[in-house]
């Protein structure tokens, strides 16, 4: 009875978030009619497209009740959402969106602030991601961002996380004579650690690290972070094209939504580097978009999807084989793809020697 209860709770609150999310799109579009009444509309999506994204999503929550029922991580993580941080910043996000029209209006893709320090990051990243006020280096993206990717998403953003971490629970078994206290795990590209927090959740004696370029994000991260019980998570400020770490120093490498925005060589570099720093026998697991191989009826979404929303590498990545790249870095198993909703999921072993 009380899990039948905590199930309804559970499908009541995604469908909750998808509908909040629904209404704020249809709000935004209203605004900028009345802002630009003589703009062409907007192309609509397909029915039978809508369809398809209808059963994905419905899908997505069934394998998500279905991993915390069998006690991959705990229920609770369900219902770990941030309101009180997204009810603060839900103001700041509506008044910032004239200032993302504008920008998107007049292609403005490296529209940044005095205030914000641009020198000496690679210039792939010094971009408005997504039109972003600040990029991905100001405050006031990082404490927008969660916010939103799940409006984004339709309220489905850390269900799509969360299927990182029955792979990365499954791949840890390969350590099982190690104390659970000197298992390491890095998130690399954690941004406001969203999924550092499920993997904490699932794995309470873990030791955790997370590295981003973002100082920003990873104050964010921090703040995220505080009141998570267990040893702290450790947070560096670095390039993923160079982890600071040694050589072999990680049971498991998880990343999260980084591929799609990076130009196709670093991509190579960022898989190679994230093979470095595991140890032999170690698991890697990637979480990103989906690619035309996996979902080729999808393809004029994410058409849509890189020109509508400033992506600017998303279009080479449509097409990358991700799994030649992983064979390139030098994992030998690659386990065969799962899609979820708008992501794929692609999990590699490192050999044993």
């Amino acid at each position: 009875m009380v899990a039948t209860l905590t199930k309804l709770t559970y499908q009541t609150l995604q469908q909750g978030k998808s509908y909040l999310s629904f209404a704020h799109k249809m709000l935004s579009i209203q605004a900028r009619k009345a802002l630009k009444p003589n703009e062409l509309p907007t192309i609509p999506v397909p029915p039978q497209l809508i369809t398809e994204l209808q059963q994905r999503v419905d899908k997505l929550q069934a394998v998500d009740w279905q991993d915390a029922e069998n006690g991959v991580y705990p229920t609770s993580l369900l219902f770990d959402e941030p309101w009180v941080d997204y009810l603060r910043q839900y103001p700041s996000l509506v008044v910032d969106m004239p200032s993302i029209w504008q920008r998107a209006d007049s292609k403005r893709y490296q529209d940044f602030d005095r205030t914000i320090e641009t020198d000496g990051y690679p210039s792939y990243y010094v971009q408005n991601f997504h039109h972003q006020t600040g990029g991905y280096l100001s405050d006031m993206s990082a404490n927008l961002y969660d916010l939103q990717v799940e409006i984004l998403f339709g309220g489905s953003a850390d269900a799509m996380r969360r299927r990182i971490l029955a792979p990365l629970q499954a791949g840890l078994k390969a350590f099982s004579d190690v104390p659970a206290k000197q298992i390491r795990i890095l998130d690399a590209a954690c941004g406001t650690a969203r999924t550092l927090r499920g993997v904490r959740a699932m794995l309470p004696q873990a030791s955790l690290f997370g590295v981003d370029l973002s100082g920003a994000y990873l104050r964010k991260a921090n703040e995220q972070l505080a009141d998570m019980p267990g040893e702290l998570v450790q947070l560096l400020q670095g390039n993923i094209e160079e982890l600071p770490y040694v050589d072999n120093y990680f049971h498991a490498v998880t990343c999260v939504f980084l591929f799609h925005e990076l130009p196709p060589a670093v991509r190579q570099k960022a898989i190679d580097e994230c093979y470095r720093v595991l140890k032999p026998g170690g698991t890697f697991v990637i979480c990103d978009s989906i690619q035309i191989s996996d979902s080729p009826q999808m393809e004029a979404m994410m058409h849509m999807f890189h020109e509508t929303f400033h992506e600017p590498y998303y279009r080479s990545y449509m097409d990358d084989n991700l799994v030649e790249r992983l064979h390139k870095a030098g994992f030998t198993e690659v386990l065969p793809t799962e899609v979820h909703f708008m992501s794929k999921y692609l999990v590699a072993k490192k050999p044993l020697s």
